[in-house]
């Protein structure tokens, strides 16, 4: 009698402890409701880098990710690349293992900086930079009638001049009133007889912004926008604002994100000004959350000269504005190695509850900080807790 009693004593137990591992774990997965990375793409044999990439949802529901691809064994921005892809069909939790090219190296450097954008007549409209030269560098834009099964003949975005033009992935956007605008940071080189690529190139950039009212077929541009003299700008990107202006934030070597303002929808700009985003040398995102109306901004919060974080891509943060851009708050890590590399970030509302992140996510003491893509799936809840 008294080993059935021990038994059952144990059985029961045995059954608390189940239980309570279960409400433990319940309770863990309640609260684990932060950023998750779902994909990474490591270089590997001949393939030195796998960066700047960009998503569209398709109408089965099915999410399809462009990046740059860099093959050889050269993995800085005058290397080769094509155009691959990848897809997921549960909402950003797993992708497809091969990759698949999408457009081939068109550039006697590459093919790289990936926009994708579901236009407003339910075509897919993709940009991407053409490199041929320090001195030729095109966004070109194709079209997908079928979901991006197949893509329209290129076609050259900027005509009215040549140039090295740098669009950086996920930067065209279209206004609610159909117009496109493409903002584009024009870097002008000298030659330097016996120097390599990266000692010719002139960093600071001239900043445009071309549009299109014809889903892009053609596009146009007004003035330049003005920046003060000794500030170095680079690779702007835009937000459209609730009061009809659209703001373009450009990043600089002044330890804070520049704006400029339009307007009349992207023709004319207001001279740049410095925000209160604190920023190292390194792009930003600002997106609306359709759920809030509310301002995402992506960045590196990071604008110290020195310190641990001095002039590096690192921490990787997301802050939320409810006042247009004026204030932000609730800022949110998501990666703070020191050593880390965290840029060229792209942003995919999936739903009124997540969204997808991509960036850059290498490390720079190993030489790999632009050469490593993560996917990662952040929950709104977190966002705003």
């Amino acid at each position: 009698m008294n080993n059935l009693q021990a038994i059952f004593e144990n059985i029961i137990l045995f059954c608390a402890l189940i239980l309570c591992f279960s409400i433990s774990v319940a309770t863990l997965d309640a609260q684990s409701s932060g950023p998750v990375v779902t994909l990474q793409l490591n270089p590997g044999d001949n393939n030195p880098r796998n960066s700047e990439g960009d998503f569209v949802t398709l109408k089965d529901g099915s999410i399809l990710f462009i990046y740059s691809h860099f093959v050889g064994d050269a993995p800085s921005d005058f290397g080769n690349s094509h155009l691959a892809s990848r897809r997921s069909y549960d909402n950003g939790n797993t992708w497809t293992d091969l990759d698949e090219i999408v457009v081939e190296n068109e550039g006697a450097m590459n093919v790289m900086s990936v926009c994708l954008l579901r236009l407003q007549n339910g075509q897919i409209a993709l940009f991407y930079a053409r490199k041929n030269s320090i001195h030729d560098c095109i966004p070109y834009m194709r079209i997908s009638e079928d979901e991006g099964l197949t893509w329209s003949d290129p076609v050259k975005c900027i005509t009215d001049r040549p140039g090295y033009f740098v669009l950086n992935n996920s930067r065209v956007i279209q206004l609610e009133n159909g117009r496109l605008l493409m903002p584009v940071a024009l870097h002008e080189s000298e030659e330097v007889k016996g120097g390599a690529l990266e000692l010719q190139f002139n960093n600071y950039g001239k900043l445009f912004c071309y549009y299109s009212d014809n889903n892009g077929l053609t596009w146009k541009r007004k003035g330049r926008i003005d920046v003060p003299q000794g500030v170095m700008a680079q690779e702007p990107g835009l937000i459209e604002l609730k009061d009809g202006r659209v703001m373009m934030y450009i990043r600089t070597n002044s330890g804070v994100q520049y704006a400029s303002y339009s307007k009349n929808k992207g023709k004319k700009w207001s001279e740049a000004i410095p925000t209160n985003i604190p920023s190292p040398l390194s792009p930003a995102t600002i997106v609306r959350i359709p759920a809030t109306q509310d301002l995402l901004l992506v960045w590196n919060n990071n604008g110290v000269k020195k310190s641990a974080y001095g002039g590096k891509r690192t921490p990787l943060n997301l802050a939320v504005s409810k006042d247009e851009g004026t204030t932000w708050d609730l800022i949110k890590t998501i990666h703070s190695d020191p050593d880390g590399w965290y840029c060229y970030t792209a942003v995919h509302l999936l739903n009124d509850k997540e969204f997808l992140l991509s960036y850059c996510a290498g490390n720079r003491p190993a030489g790999t900080g632009l050469s490593i893509t993560n996917i990662t799936k952040v929950n709104l809840d977190w966002v705003y807790k």
